[in-house]
């Protein structure tokens, strides 16, 4: 294939690989461009500074929005049930779950960087055709997932706000279509987008540090929760839920998307020193955003645990009953152990902290649901694009999503009651673990390949680290979907279930056979197909005119 650049004529040779084309990373202005056309650019500091505050605002803005995954609604909920359920004792799991995380992104910032290929792109050109289809299919289903458990939490947020006087089915609608609205931001350009989505963060901090401050948690009790990596007198529902707070922060798709998004600034890839920069202040973008992130966590958790935790359903009814509550029947009048989701979690807040608490918490939901729905539709346009080297309006993209995602979330939501649209979670949630793999083990892979990544692939230390958090992580989620499965007591399912188990493990076995000759335990290539590309310098690349 030739390719023509100010009168040059370059050529350029693709063939499809046995299992990894011999391909070298693309220059800058040659790799696919998926995000935005604008590219922020980069001040130039001719002073010699380990740090410039200019730089780090110019480099703003991807971290945050993928921070945003870490406080979706599916989050917030998680959060709340830890602490109903357990109290403080699982803030750590919340910590090291965060911080588990960061290293992730990390990986998936420094792959689009390095190369200027996002991961969705890298997988296309390294994966076999087949393995390369079956992973885009899940990823999008992992995608799908999210989105319906995002338009979940704004529907309930707009049942809260207006009272009940608008339906479930009503707010999924409104959710859907208000999505098309946001994403017409990005005609203004991607520094005004950004700023969008940092607007909604101070939101969700705001509503959720309110109730931080009225609930007045024991200081000492949340210190002690987040640094004691121990849960006194817990059992099975408390490491169940502790499995769940793994699930919900670390998200399959938002490696896809935090790669993709670094490729919006206007770093130049052939220079060595740029790019070592450009990780540097992306690294502490993600760290601050993140840390942000975890506040507000901590902020939902503190809360239901000092207000709600150990409280019986009867307690919660006559609390409900006296402040005059339209919701009491949601508390039976026995004494079983409060259960609480997101719904529930408002109108308890209301029942012991008056109407206003509701409120809040709700508008803190509305802004969490909002802003995930749509860096989850900017997900599925790089998932798509990437995998399938598609080039979709977002307009056809969203719309496809969330047409997907609208017929079961409207058939809950007309039929049954808010009681079964909220338990969608639990299998949205499930739905979520299985994918985590297959992010996790491809982003490492990737990023262990010297011949990808020149001077900047994964050392021996991150290889082993990596590899031990990405085990860690997938067996904890794997945990959780074997306790969701046993607990349906069918044995079609149970059946089925095996079945799919056997297919879906196949394949994650295949990727970490892969993974492990990456990382250079070559013996394991019995046959020898597996081909890696060749290394090429950064300084060596070549470099264009823009």
């Amino acid at each position: 294939m030739k390719t023509e650049r100010d009168g040059d004529v370059l050529e350029e040779s693709v063939q499809e690989p046995d299992l990894y084309s011999p391909v070298s990373p693309l220059p800058q202005d040659q790799a696919i461009s998926t995000y935005f056309e604008e590219k922020v650019p980069i001040p130039e500091d001719d002073r010699a500074k380990m740090f410039s505050f200019r730089k780090l605002w110019a480099f703003t803005g991807p971290g945050f929005l993928m921070s945003i995954a870490y406080l979706d609604p599916g989050n917030i909920e998680s959060d709340l049930q830890s602490g109903a359920k357990a109290g403080f004792k699982l803030l750590w799991v919340l910590l090291g779950s965060t911080i588990i995380g960061l290293l992730l992104q990390r990986l998936a910032a420094r792959l689009g960087v390095v190369t200027g290929m996002h991961l969705a792109e890298v997988c296309n050109r390294h994966y076999p055709t087949v393995p390369r289809i079956i992973l885009w299919l899940m990823v999008e289903l992992a995608i799908i997932g999210s989105d319906m458990q995002e338009v979940i939490g704004c529907a309930i947020a707009f049942n809260l706000l207006s009272v009940g006087r608008i339906p479930l089915w009503a707010g999924v609608l409104i959710t859907i279509i208000d999505t098309f609205v946001f994403l017409f931001l990005d005609k203004y350009g991607l520094k005004k987008l950004e700023a969008f989505f940092g607007f909604l963060i101070p939101i969700m901090a705001i509503s959720f540090r309110y109730k931080y401050v009225r609930v007045a948690p024991d200081q000492a009790e949340v210190l002690k929760g987040m640094f004691l990596p121990y849960c006194s007198g817990c059992g099975a529902e408390q490491l169940k839920q502790a499995v769940g707070i793994v699930g919900a922060v670390i998200m399959p798709h938002n490696v896809y998307l935090h790669s993709a998004l670094v490729k919006s600034r206007d770093v130049d890839r052939g220079n060595k020193k740029e790019v070592k920069e450009a990780n540097k202040y992306y690294f502490i973008e993600s760290t601050i955003a993140l840390f942000v992130s975890f506040l507000i966590n901590v902020f939902v958790v503190a809360v239901f645990a000092e207000a709600f935790y150990d409280k019986t359903n009867i307690e919660v009814n006559a609390k409900c009953n006296a402040s005059g509550s339209p919701h009491t029947d949601l508390f039976p009048l026995d004494n079983s152990t409060l259960q609480v989701d997101i719904f529930k979690g408002g109108v308890v807040l209301g029942c012991f902290f008056g109407p206003a608490a509701l409120y809040i918490w709700a508008i803190g939901i509305l802004a969490a649901g909002q802003s995930s729905t749509m860096t989850g539709t900017y997900s599925g346009q790089f998932v798509m694009e990437g995998f399938l080297n598609l080039r979709w309006s977002r307009f056809a993209r969203v719309l496809l999503t969330r047409s997907i995602a609208i017929f079961p979330l409207s058939w809950v939501a007309v039929f049954q009651d808010v009681r079964h649209l909220t338990s969608m979670n639990d299998f949205l949630n499930v739905l979520q673990s299985m994918q985590l793999p297959l992010a996790l083990i491809p982003i490492l892979t990737f990023t262990s390949l010297t011949s990808l990544m020149n001077d900047f692939a994964n050392g021996l230390v991150w290889k082993i680290s990596g590899g031990v958090l990405i085990l860690l992580v997938c067996a904890i989620n794997m945990y959780f979907v074997v306790v969701y499965v046993t607990a349906l007591n069918s044995t079609v399912l149970y059946v089925f279930s095996a079945l799919l188990s056997i297919a879906y493990l196949s394949f994650v076995i295949y990727l970490v056979w892969i993974c492990l000759i990456a990382l250079g335990v070559s013996r394991l290539d019995f046959t020898g197909s597996v081909r890696f590309p060749p290394a090429v310098l950064i300084d060596e690349q070549p470099e264009f005119d823009s």
